[in-house]
């Protein structure tokens, strides 16, 4: 399977050893430290607003609400960055929050979730569910529409995503907020088993491979990882999940050359099975995580589409 020409920096893409958190981070800040700059077109019409809101436990939780120049209430995405539950932060996905923002004409809430290892599974989807009920308390104050917040992220920000929404699932009727409206799943990790073709592929792979994303699980799940006899939530791995009807219908997205494709194929499938709607994208040609080259047409063609599927799903066109 060949790589989209336009795509070539990934040729020389490679992760740093994701037993060393100190380098993973610092590797992680290097690379948006270099990124190029940000168009004022697309910023420019976007107010941003960094504060921090309570947490689990009386921890505060740093966020960045993003908000277009528009004069009704806006409906919003509540959104988890990538960067495999151990690295980065509010800039990681400034761009694609901006993008979203513009395109979608939505506010997105974008959290700064707690990272493992040091912080491993619920710690992550604790601060999702906080930065939740933050939204529906005081939304209203700050021009939000409190009844029409979608989950999103990329990555393990899309795991965070897809695990808070069945977390809300679960806990229905007896929370005192209505559920999720949508989800958008941008790559996301889903299965810590591990058991499909392309995750143990032994094709080319261009970073993200099956070392890669096993010390991600290992991070995240903690003391709770695969062989030491502790169920594993669907909370913290979706496809674990056995009852997958009643979840809030979803734009998921993949990638041909993504060692991740496979699963996410499959849940998917069993969303669409379940009776879930499902606008599915596989883009050809491409690896994880993309859209990290902004120029290219498929990140283009990309950003369209989960744009457009945003619109949709808050009920606007």
């Amino acid at each position: 399977m060949a790589l989209d020409p336009e795509l070539q920096v990934f040729e020389h893409f490679t992760l740093p050893d994701f037993a060393d958190i100190p380098a993973v981070r610092e590797w992680e800040r290097a690379l948006a430290a270099s990124a190029p700059a940000i168009d004022s077109a697309l910023s420019g019409n976007i107010r941003l607003d960094d504060f921090t809101l309570p947490g689990p436990a009386g921890t505060a939780l740093p966020v960045r609400l993003y908000r277009p120049a528009v004069a009704t209430a806006l409906p919003v995405l509540l959104y988890f960055h990538g960067g495999s539950f151990v690295m980065g932060g509010l800039d990681t996905d400034h761009r694609a929050c901006l993008e979203y923002a513009s395109g979608a004409h939505c506010a997105v809430l974008s959290v700064d979730y707690r990272l493992a290892p040091e912080h491993p599974f619920p710690a992550a989807l604790e601060d999702g569910y906080s930065a939740w009920q933050w939204l529906i308390d005081n939304g209203q104050q700050w021009g939000l529409d409190s009844g029409r917040i979608a989950l999103g992220g990329s990555s393990s920000g899309a795991t965070l995503a897809a695990g808070l929404a069945i977390m809300m699932r679960d806990k229905q009727p007896a929370l005192p907020f209505p559920a999720p409206l949508y989800q958008m799943l941008v790559h996301p990790a889903l299965d810590d088993r591990m058991l499909s073709g392309s995750i143990n592929s032994t094709d080319r792979d261009y970073g993200v491979n099956h070392d890669v994303v096993s010390w991600m699980w290992r991070h995240y799940l903690g003391e709770n990882t695969a062989g030491t006899g502790k169920p594993i939530s669907a909370w913290a791995a979706p496809a674990r999940i056995e009852a997958i009807q009643g979840l809030p219908s979803a734009y998921i997205e993949t990638a041909e050359l993504d060692p991740l494709r496979d699963e996410v194929l499959d849940y998917a499938a069993r969303l669409l099975r379940a009776g879930v709607s499902v606008d599915f994208h596989l883009f050809a040609a491409a690896p994880h995580a993309f859209d990290m080259v902004a120029t290219a047409s498929v990140t283009r063609q990309a950003f369209s589409s989960r744009c457009h599927a945003l619109r949709k799903g808050f009920g606007r066109q």
